[in-house]
C-alpha cells in the first residue's frame, strides 16, 4: 500500500472566514444548534472555549422497562423489531431486503477508576467487550417481524460498517477493510474467506488506545468507489500529529482496495454517510471535539467538498482557534477550514445518518435527514439521546432541526437513560430502524395508514 506522509494529514482548501464573538451560555442543549444556512451558523450565539467548566457527566442506563418504549410524532407507531443482540451498533440494508445488524462495542482500557461514580455508569452501558458479529435478520413479508435470524459472520474486530457491491460483501472492521465473496441470499460467511485490502489505523501503536474505533463505509451511485469514514485517534491531537495519519479524515478506494487517496480532511470523527438526494453530494455526520465547555463544540451535520479541510484539531466550526493548539499552529490551517453546514447540538455524540427517500412517512420527511443522537458525557445537562430529524429542499437543509424520537432520557436530574439510539435506516417499505445499542435493541418506526 502506498504510504501517505504526515504532510497529507490536512490538505489545502478555499475557505470562508468567520468570527466568534458571542458569550451567551445555555442549559438548553438545543440552543446552539443554529440555523439552516449556506454558512449553518450564527456565531454570535457560539460562546468563547472554557465559558463552563468541562463536565464528566455518564448518564446511567435503566433500560426500558414497564412498557416503556421510544416516543414518536403523533401519527407514528414505535414497535421493538429486534432484541437479544449484544450492542447492535450499525445497520445495513441489502437490496433484497437482508437486514445485516454489526454488533460491536466500546472497549475501554484503564480510563475511569473502578468503584468510581463514573465507573458504575459505565458499567452500565456494558463497554468492555466486543462480540465482533454480524447478524442477519430476514422479513420476507415486510411486516416489520423478521421471520428468521443467523449467525452471518463471527470472529471480527470492531466491525461497524458493511456494504454490498457485485459478488463482494465488505466489512470495514476497526483495523481494516476486508472483502468477502458473496452470493445474494447467503445466510452465513466465514471470516476465513476473506481478504484485507486495506489496512486501517487502529490506535495498536505507540498509544494503545483505540478511541473512536468505528469505521463506517459507503459507495457511490456508480458502485466504482468506497468512502472510508475514519476517525481521530484522539479528542484534540494531543498525542500528536504522528498518531493521526490517516484520520480525522473520509478515504476514498477503489472496490478492489487500490487508489486510496483523502477524499476529506479535518473531520474529528465522522461517522454517518449518506447521499443527499437528486445530487451526488456525500454527507457525514461529525462529533465534534470535548473538554472546552458545555456549549463547545457543536456536532454537526455537513455536505463533504472533496479535498475540504474543516478544522481538525487546529480550529473549530470554521476559522476558530483551539486553544490547545493557539501556540502550536501554523495560522493558514486556520483559514483553510470550511464551516460546516448544520449544527446539531454539542455533545450529542450525533452518529448516525439517513436520507429519507421513501414516500411511507408524511410529505414534510421527504428527502430530508434522520440524525441518531447517541447521548455524550461532557456536557454538564445531558443532550442528545434521541433522533433528530432535517428538512431539506434541493441537496440542502431547509429549516432547523427537530425532535423525531425521543423518550430515551428517562430523568434528566438523575442522569438516568432508558437507552442510546445510534443508527438510523430506512427500509423498502418506508419504515424505519433505529439501534439502541446499550439495551440490545432495534427498534422500528413507521407511519400510521
Amino acid at each position: 500500500m502506498k504510504k501517505i506522509s504526515l504532510k497529507q494529514v490536512v490538505l489545502p482548501v478555499s475557505f470562508v472566514v468567520i468570527s466568534a464573538c458571542g458569550n451567551k451560555i445555555s442549559k438548553n442543549p438545543d440552543a446552539f444548534r443554529g440555523s439552516a444556512t449556506t454558512s449553518g451558523y450564527n456565531t454570535d450565539t457560539l460562546p468563547p472555549p472554557y465559558a463552563t467548566r468541562s463536565a464528566k457527566n455518564f448518564s446511567k442506563v435503566i433500560g426500558w422497562k414497564d412498557g416503556k418504549i421510544p416516543v414518536a410524532p403523533q401519527g407514528f407507531t414505535v414497535t421493538k423489531f429486534a432484541d437479544g443482540l449484544d450492542h447492535p451498533r450499525w445497520i445495513y440494508v441489502a437490496g433484497n431486503g437482508d437486514i445485516f445488524v454489526a454488533e460491536s462495542n466500546t472497549i475501554l482500557k484503564g480510563i475511569v477508576k473502578i468503584g468510581s461514580k463514573i465507573s458504575r455508569k459505565i458499567r452500565t452501558q456494558g463497554y468492555g467487550v466486543s462480540a465482533n458479529r454480524i447478524t442477519l435478520f430476514r422479513d420476507a413479508d415486510k411486516n416489520g417481524i423478521p421471520e428468521s435470524r443467523h449467525v452471518f459472520m463471527e470472529g471480527l474486530k470492531q466491525p461497524f460498517g458493511m456494504l454490498i457491491i457485485g459478488n463482494y460483501f465488505y466489512v470495514a472492521n476497526t483495523d481494516a477493510l476486508l472483502q468477502f465473496p458473496y452470493t445474494t441470499g447467503t445466510s452465513s460467511l466465514s471470516v476465513l474467506t476473506g481478504k484485507k485490502i486495506v489496512s486501517l489505523p487502529d490506535g495498536e501503536g505507540k498509544i494503545k488506545k483505540n478511541i473512536h474505533w468505528t469505521r463506517n463505509i459507503i459507495t457511490n451511485e456508480a458502485m466504482d468507489k468506497i468512502y472510508i469514514a475514519v476517525g481521530a485517534g484522539s479528542n484534540a491531537g494531543e498525542h500528536g500529529l504522528a498518531n493521526e495519519i490517516r484520520r480525522a479524515n473520509i478515504l476514498e478506494v477503489n472496490p478492489d482496495g487500490s487508489g486510496e487517496r483523502i477524499y476529506a480532511s479535518g473531520l474529528r470523527n465522522p461517522v454517518g454517510m449518506d447521499w443527499a438526494p437528486g445530487t451526488k453530494t456525500l454527507w457525514t455526520a461529525v462529533n465534534e471535539r470535548d473538554l472546552l465547555g458545555d456549549e463547545l463544540v457543536p456536532d454537526y451535520i455537513t455536505a463533504v467538498k472533496e479535498d475540504g479541510f474543516y478544522g481538525w484539531p487546529f480550529a473549530y466550526f470554521g476559522q476558530n482557534e483551539d486553544p490547545r493548539w493557539k501556540d502550536k499552529q501554523q495560522p493558514h490551517m486556520v483559514q483553510k477550514t470550511l464551516v460546516p453546514d448544520l449544527p446539531v447540538g454539542s455533545h450529542t455524540a450525533s452518529l448516525g445518518l439517513t436520507f429519507y427517500t421513501q414516500k411511507s412517512f408524511p410529505e414534510k420527511y421527504h428527502n430530508g435527514a434522520f440524525i441518531g443522537q447517541h447521548g455524550s458525557w461532557n456536557r454538564s445537562v445531558l443532550s442528545g439521546y434521541k433522533v433528530i430529524f432535517v428538512p431539506f429542499n434541493n441537496g440542502k437543509p431547509a429549516g432547523p432541526a427537530e425532535d423525531f424520537l425521543t423518550g430515551f432520557i428517562s430523568e434528566l436530574a438523575k442522569e438516568e437513560v432508558h437507552g442510546r439510539p445510534v443508527c438510523v435506516v430506512i427500509l423498502a417499505d418506508g419504515s424505519m430502524l433505529v439501534t439502541d445499542d446499550v439495551t440490545n435493541t432495534i427498534w422500528r418506526i413507521s407511519a400510521n395508514k
